[in-house]
């Protein structure tokens, strides 16, 4: 999955609009998969229930990789990528939109604040110049068996908590079990794993349900480890705004809801020299000062409130840096490309409404809107549009199924359109002049074999005489004048719209309902995907509250699929089931893509210095910049 920070483009509305930690160390366990994984090899098919006799461990290892062998060595010092000698010191500042009322990241009610993934540290770390490897961190190194059944974990005695109590695996399987019954997230994240039990005070094994499902051990490595003696006394799922002690380089230094929250780091933190953390965590002070919208946020930073900021527009990138600071050199651009894995952003239908349960209806909205136009017109020309729900990678579909794909769609042929064996999947286009007449007459016809037409005026169903009404739910005002003239095109098919730009607690709690008609939404995807797409698409999912499967997907060829890439005997076989599972979403029209920039897009103040090149595969982590000390 993309990085933190690398991917949203137009203000996007996915559940983390507004507040970038909206699933805390929930989603930084999302969008770090692009750092993790474990090395392919040819093992039998997963079995669905783990019936195998026990196996014997392999070697302890330091590291994980799902492309081969790791690219650090069991002695190396730093990451290529960071500058070990950086200079510890400084505040950095960031902006944050909305607001926030509780310190507990990890339970879906309330409003988390920003950056509380950096209070905890994972079991192991990812390097961001490798696709998808891991490294120990508070697990010094790892084992597992030949048939991938279980994984164990041998912690660093050193671990400690910000309180000096040490680290020990009655924790890890304390947040285990703790995060499994807090949030939906994680139940469908650990799914698999049927628990975890204590091989003696720094060995910790987690068994599996299945075996074959490579990616369970690197899942288990990024668990967040949690103090399980500060909660002991205290209800774990629900809200606080008391600061609980982590295990990560940074504590919270002050308070403010809704405002600001501040952290600093730990002068003693137990991992500071570990490989994987030398060159990173180099400032004092990381605060988190929160704004009504971004135009505030914008002006904040142009006046040396805020320092560093990665841009999400594309018309403020060419109209509102080009001020005397920016001519001066005292704030600088940066458009670093990015190898990341760029995941679908689109326009979701909630599938849950009977008028959206037609897929030529979803599709119809698709042939109204005109993202040649847009990107012109409202963007500089400075998107992509996306054909894949995995665009930037070998696990992106292109032209028609290759003979390995049909072998897995093939059984689902009555359940999947006609089109998906006989076309290649392509976004409807215009010339870019806003005359899209053509399109709309596609869509017109689209409708009517849905049984949508015209009755004076308005578009309206043959049968139920029910009006073709729409809301599309926003956070953030930005994103109106993308849907503004989409909405005109529309109004020209009968449709009646309606646009309702909504807080950020309201609107959380609306998405957490389902109660919604079109969203935007992100999905974010790493280079190895994997069980987070039972959350993202599964059937299960689009029953349960909170989940991240807006669309409300329940689709037996989806689920078969998405088990078929947890489960894929080796690289290209999983990639093949990813392909195949693009495909599936595509033809289904579940969303009207959008849009993502090929290049990142960050701004800051002169006296933050950063690694030159930045890592591809996290061009704007801020963790390993510094600060020089001079304004």
């Amino acid at each position: 999955m993309t990085n933190r920070g690398d991917r949203l483009s137009e203000t996007d509305h996915s559940r983390v609009t507004g507040n970038p930690d909206r699933f805390g160390h929930t989603l930084a366990i999302i969008l770090t998969l692009i750092w993790g994984g474990l090395y392919w090899s040819e093992q039998p098919r997963a079995q669905t229930q783990n019936q195998a006799q026990p196996q014997v461990h392999t070697q302890k290892r330091h590291g994980l990789s799902l492309f081969g062998p790791v690219k650090y060595p069991p002695d190396f010092t730093h990451y290529n990528y960071v500058n070990p000698d950086a200079p510890k010191g400084g505040t950095l500042r960031l902006g944050v939109i909305g607001g926030f009322d509780s310190l507990n990241p990890f339970f879906f009610k309330g409003r988390p604040a920003a950056g509380e993934g950096l209070l905890y540290d994972p079991l192991m770390a990812g390097s961001l110049d490798e696709p998808a490897s891991v490294y120990g961190l508070i697990a010094e190194s790892v084992t597992y068996p030949p048939n991938h059944s279980s994984v164990t974990f041998y912690l660093r005695r050193e671990a400690r908590f910000h309180d000096g109590t040490p680290i020990t695996a009655a924790d890890v399987v304390w947040s285990f079990n703790a995060l499994k019954q807090s949030h939906p997230f994680y139940r469908y994240y650990y799914a698999d794993v049927t628990g975890g039990h204590q091989d003696g005070p720094h060995t910790v094994t987690f068994e599996f349900a299945v075996s074959g499902n490579r990616e369970l051990p690197h899942i288990m490595g990024q668990l967040p480890i949690l103090p399980s003696h500060y909660w002991a006394d205290k209800e774990f799922a629900a809200t606080t705004l008391t600061p609980p002690p982590g295990s990560g380089a940074y504590r919270i230094a002050d308070v403010d809801a809704n405002r600001t929250i501040i952290y600093e780091r730990v002068r003693d933190y137990w991992g500071a020299n570990l490989p994987v953390n030398r060159g990173s965590h180099n400032f004092d002070r990381i605060v988190f000062d929160y704004y009504r919208d971004d135009t505030a946020a914008l002006e904040a930073f142009k006046a040396g409130k805020i320092d560093l900021r990665t841009e999400i527009s594309a018309r403020k990138w060419n109209t509102a840096y080009n001020i005397d600071q920016v001519a001066r050199g005292d704030i600088i651009r940066l458009m670093p490309p990015t190898a990341n894995v760029q995941g679908m952003q689109g326009f979701v239908f909630n599938t849950r409404r009977v008028k959206f349960s037609d897929p030529k209806v979803r599709e119809a909205f698709n042939w109204a809107f005109d993202f040649e136009w847009t990107n012109k017109d409202r963007f500089y020309g400075q998107y992509v549009r996306h054909d894949s729900y995995f665009d930037n990678s070998e696990l992106a579909s292109s032209g028609l199924p290759s003979e390995d794909e049909l072998t897995l769609l093939a059984p689902h042929r009555d359940l999947l359109p006609a089109a998906l064996f006989e076309q290649a999947y392509k976004n409807p286009a215009t010339d870019g002049s806003g005359r899209n007449r053509g399109n709309l007459r596609t869509a017109t016809r689209l409708l009517a074999e849905a049984g949508w037409r015209l009755v004076d005026g308005n578009l309206t169903h043959e049968k139920t005489g029910e009006i073709m009404e729409v809301e599309f739910l926003l956070v953030q005002p930005d994103f109106e004048r993308v849907v503004t003239p989409w909405v005109s095109n529309l109004e020209r098919l009968g449709i009646t719209v309606t646009i309702r730009i909504v807080d950020s607690a309201q609107y959380t709690n609306r998405l957490d309902d389902f109660d919604f008609d079109i969203v935007v939404s992100s999905y974010p995807q790493s280079h190895s995907p994997g069980n987070e797409q039972r959350d993202f698409w599964g059937s299960e999912a689009a029953r349960q509250s909170g989940g991240r499967n807006l669309a409300g997907i329940q689709s037996p060829v989806v689920d078969d699929l998405i088990e078929q890439i947890i489960f894929a005997p080796d690289r290209a076989t999983q990639i093949t089931a990813v392909r195949a599972l693009d495909r599936v979403l595509l033809w289904n029209h579940y969303v009207v893509p959008n849009w993502y920039a090929p290049t990142g897009r960050i701004a800051h103040w002169r006296y933050l210095k950063h690694p030159d090149p930045l890592p591809g595969y996290s061009i704007g982590m801020p963790a390993i910049w510094w600060h020089t000390g001079t304004p």
